[in-house]
């Protein structure tokens, strides 16, 4: 199969073209040709005109490309070697939905044929791939695992908005279903990972150091964030202390802050369900968990707590929250923990404006029921302005900016203490 690939005696396809999807299927279009197959037949389009759906990448990253972008299953019945990326996401009741990751199986089942290889990079609990993905493949192509074909893992590692720690520079993990299949996998993703592989003894190993990649940020996250609450109480400034303790060479460097998205917020609910599903249940995790849930409505009460003290009528004020993206310097607005500060806010009959330089305003109305607030209608005399997100343009804001788009006694909330040290007129506060 890897000789064939490189000959360009086969196609490799990669299934789910967003943020993880395209940068792999364009990585791999440099050496072998490709096939990205999405079932979206707008992002398709957008995509064959060298737009990334997700703003992502430029339109460099298509040149150069030997890659054929469809949603026909006859297209990508003629690759040999899938590689599927599709988003493992929660439903309301924090359970995995596994909907898009079965959806995906079922057209490469569709597909498959005798000697075909099948890696999965979506998250998932450990054993997913095996009990879940593999017998919807089995079914649908009339084929038997692991006789007819093979299958492998390898998580994905992308970072939206990081331009540093990109596919080819972060060491991937793979694993297969037996030692061929192993070899042939390393030896692919090889091609295009210059940081190198790790080769990990199963495909439950390699499912389960994932999940653990985003659980420890969350569990420490969580540890932050409730310092923070603790600290808040004090009357102590919790950057402050973590730039105090940060000086032993042994302190691990996390912050407090909204936890959202489509990793860390998301994937530790796949270990804990697995977890309860043994007999298991997960405390320190989802303790963890519902520390972080609760964070946006925390920023938000106090936030009215410190606009009643400065004499401001709830119902009256207005607020100014920017930034609505998940994290700094994206598009993306998959679980957005900002929407629970507005929210929150909105509870106290607070008049909320949003404003964001990367979000999309009809995608937050369709997800959360907000739009943004259009330049021309942004206010001088916001009792309270939020900055939820660290985007770029806000980190060059300065005082006499907030200044000038407050009212008089007006409280400056500053989540991930951008402004730390900075303010000395309004009333500021960070977490």
């Amino acid at each position: 199969m890897y000789e064939q690939l490189l000959r360009k005696e086969a196609t490799l396809a990669v299934i789910g073209l967003g943020y993880v999807g395209l940068p792999i299927a364009l990585e791999f279009a440099k050496k072998l040709r490709v096939i990205g197959f999405d079932i979206n037949a707008g992002r398709v389009e957008m995509m064959k005109n060298g737009i990334d759906p997700s703003g992502e990448l430029e339109k460099e990253a298509f040149e150069g490309t030997d890659i054929t972008f469809t949603d026909s299953l006859d297209v990508l019945r003629q690759a040999q070697f899938y590689i599927v990326a599709v988003p493992t996401p929660i439903d309301e009741h924090a359970q995995p939905d596994l909907k898009p990751l079965l959806g995906a199986s079922s057209s490469v089942g569709k597909v498959l044929k005798k000697g075909d290889y099948v890696v999965f990079e979506s998250t998932v609990y450990p054993g997913c791939t095996e009990e879940d993905c593999i017998p919807v493949m089995e079914k649908l192509s009339g084929l038997k695992f692991p006789q007819d074909f093979k299958v492998g893992y390898s998580p994905e590692r992308i970072n939206p908005g990081d331009k540093e720690h990109t596919l080819t520079s972060i060491v991937k993990v793979v694993a297969g279903c037996d030692e061929e299949s192993l070899d042939i996998i390393a030896k692919v993703y090889e091609l295009v990972v210059d940081a190198g592989v790790h080769r990990a003894s199963s495909i439950r190993v390699a499912e389960a150091a994932k999940i653990i990649e985003n659980t420890q940020r969350d569990v420490n996250i969580a540890l932050m964030n409730e310092l923070s609450m603790i600290f808040d109480r004090m009357n102590i400034n919790t950057y402050e202390v973590l730039e105090a303790a940060g000086t032993k060479w042994n302190f691990l460097k996390f912050s407090p802050g909204l936890v959202g998205g489509h990793c860390i917020g998301v994937d530790p609910y796949y270990l804990t369900y697995k977890a309860k599903e043994l007999g298991y249940d997960a405390k320190v995790i989802l303790s963890g968990r519902t520390t972080n849930d609760n964070m946006g409505a925390y920023i938000a009460r106090k936030t009215v707590q410190m606009m009643i003290k400065k004499g401001k009528d709830v119902a009256r004020s207005r607020v100014l929250v920017m930034g609505a993206t998940f994290k700094e310097n994206v598009e993306d607005i998959r679980n957005s923990k900002v929407a629970d500060v507005i929210q929150e806010l909105r509870n106290f009959s607070v008049n909320v404006d949003i404003v964001d330089p990367h979000a999309d305003s009809s995608e937050l109305h369709h997800e959360y029921g907000f739009r943004l607030t259009p330049k021309e209608e942004v206010r001088s005399d916001y009792d309270a302005v939020i900055v939820a997100v660290s985007h770029k343009p806000y980190a060059e804001k300065d005082e006499a900016y907030f200044k000038s788009i407050t009212s008089d006694n007006a409280v400056l909330v500053d989540i991930k203490g951008l402004f730390r040290g900075k303010i000395k007129d309004l009333q500021y506060w960070s977490l």
